[in-house]
């Protein structure tokens, strides 16, 4: 494969310049893939942005991830509909009667909702608007506390969706034995360094141990002052007079869905695809049954509630076709090669981290990345000395990262759409605190290394 070298990282610059100036990821994103493919064969764009474009929409991955945020979509929008999110919101809010506790609270139902990350940013920031607004708390502060705290979880607890793949990825290099990958995995987590301090960053803020910075700061400003955004009039709680509604509208109606959702999701071996299809067949008949929501009215909540996810899902999709052409470019091998020189066993932790880092951030990619890197990683990792749980701790920090700080990422994606604010507003109000939590990893990786 022909590579580019440095020119490798011209498309990452272009999609990072252009984010910046038209605050509107899928216009950078189609920017860099147009600029890479103009890279790859100038005489001849249309035919391979075509082709990347149906490869992509043919991937399996993306096909999960379409049906799961759009069902997703789905379920969310019966529960605001129904009223059983106001509700939930409203039993929070009596024993959340301060902005601390607030947010504390989502942080602690972030951590509870562990099993998958799309799930915990998706139903966390939902549920949690209503308390936060409660207390003038900024959409931009819920979405950063939701997707904090959504990645990091997911990766500490090794019963999620992230756990049953990179174990898996870790017996398929042939790292581990087969059936061993997760106790391998299990051996990693005290060395997942970033996931902990972005994890424990959360509440610092959340108090204002650590004061707002930047973005985040005027964020908050704005929104003590400001009204908080309404829902689209599509979800609003069905009216049927006040006494009906306010008798309808009880905790249960969000509960059991959710619960079912985390059930079933983990019976079928931690798929969320068919956890939510299962939680949407509890959930129809237990809304309409009570007559909380007419049929017909049901089945129009269902479509509008996928069609709010289209929007965040084009943004995945786009990054999707980044992440392609990046390939085509040898971007991630480029990084790779240049930062192998510098691997020893003191050094491996640090610069596994920032290298990887880097590429899972310019790629939006936290899944693809690792599967790449492990096999030529951790071989080097046991050739120079470094132990293996340290090393695949590091990869793992650097892919928390990219997932928790590249603004097209879908985690970052699904918790601003799920907060109702902008993507590019989070992204750029989170990525402070990422750095710092970045950055206290990093030294973190220097005093292992040499310890």
């Amino acid at each position: 494969m022909e590579t580019y070298g440095s020119l490798s990282l011209f498309p990452t610059a272009v999609v990072v310049a252009t984010a910046v100036v038209t605050r509107r990821p899928i216009i950078a994103l189609f920017t860099g893939v147009i600029v890479a493919l103009a890279m790859l064969n100038p005489r001849n764009i249309m035919g391979p942005l075509a082709d990347t474009a149906l490869s992509v929409m043919m991937d399996e991955t993306i096909g999960w991830i379409i049906l799961v945020c759009g069902l997703f979509g789905s379920l969310i929008a019966l529960l605001i509909r129904a009223g059983g999110a106001t509700a939930f919101a409203e039993a929070l809010a009596a024993k959340a009667n301060t902005r601390s506790k607030a947010l504390l609270s989502t942080w602690f139902l972030g951590l509870v909702i562990f099993i998958d990350d799309y799930l915990n940013a998706l139903a966390v920031s939902s549920s949690m608007k209503k308390v936060t607004d409660k207390f003038r708390v900024s959409r931009q502060m819920l979405a950063y506390v939701a997707d904090s705290t959504a990645a990091p979880a997911c990766f500490l607890v090794p019963i999620s969706t992230w756990a049953v793949y990179f174990s898996g990825i870790l017996e398929s290099s042939d790292i581990a034995e087969a059936g061993a990958g997760m106790s391998l995995y299990i051996s990693a987590i005290p060395f997942m360094l970033y996931s902990w301090l972005a994890l424990l960053l959360v509440p610092l803020v959340a108090t204002g141990r650590v004061p707002l910075i930047g973005p985040m700061k005027k964020a908050e400003a704005q929104a003590a002052t400001a009204p908080p955004p309404k829902e689209p009039a599509e979800l609003v709680p069905v009216s049927v007079g006040a006494a009906a509604v306010r008798r309808k509208h009880h905790v249960w109606n969000f509960v059991i869905p959710i619960v079912s959702l985390l059930v079933f999701s983990w019976i079928y071996d931690i798929d969320v695809l068919k956890g939510v299809i299962a939680a949407l067949a509890i959930t129809i008949p237990l809304l309409g049954l009570q007559g909380v929501i007419a049929w017909g009215d049901m089945f129009d909540t269902i479509l509008e509630g996928f069609k709010t996810m289209i929007a965040p899902l084009s943004i995945v999709v786009a990054a999707f076709m980044f992440k392609a052409v990046n390939d085509s470019l040898g971007m991630p091998q480029y990084v790779i090669a240049t930062v192998e020189p510098l691997m020893t066993a003191q050094w491996l932790p640090l610069v596994a981290f920032l290298s990887m880092a880097l590429v899972s951030f310019a790629t939006g990619s936290s899944w693809g990345v690792f599967a790449i890197t492990i096999p030529i990683v951790i071989p080097l990792a046991e050739a120079v000395g470094c132990p293996l749980p340290l090393a695949i701790g590091a990869l793992l920090s650097a892919s928390a990262f990219g997932s928790h700080a590249c603004f097209y990422g879908d985690a970052t994606v699904l918790a601003a759409q799920g907060s109702g604010c902008s993507v590019m507003s989070h992204a750029l109000t989170q990525l402070p605190y990422a750095l710092i939590a970045a950055a206290l990893a990093s030294a973190g990786f220097i005093l292992l290394g040499f310890m």
